[in-house]
């Protein structure tokens, strides 16, 4: 009985953690399209108030070429790009 209720409990914490990463996965966002509520959910270490500073950018200086551009923006670093990078979209659509 002792080892089916250990088997049972490990099963169980497994498959929550497997539920709690598919959860907290973001969704890709596209720096050149996305809103400052939408960038703050989608990316790690990013708020609200970097994520406005993301757009006051991209308002100011057009549209991103790269994702590495987003060193320009005041708060973002390389840490927090690397973090993020395979969710951060550049649309096809902006670039030259």
């Amino acid at each position: 009985m002792y080892k089916y209720l250990k088997t049972l409990l490990a099963a169980t914490l497994i498959s929550g953690c497997l539920m709690l990463n598919a959860a907290t996965a973001a969704e890709p966002v596209d720096i050149n399209n996305a809103t400052a509520q939408e960038i703050a959910l989608a990316l790690t270490g990013v708020g609200s108030s970097k994520a406005a500073a993301i757009v006051a950018y991209r308002e100011q200086h057009g549209a991103f070429q790269h994702i590495d551009e987003l060193v320009n923006v005041k708060g973002i670093g390389l840490t927090t790009i690397e973090k993020n990078r395979a969710v951060i979209l550049v649309s096809a659509d902006n670039r030259e």
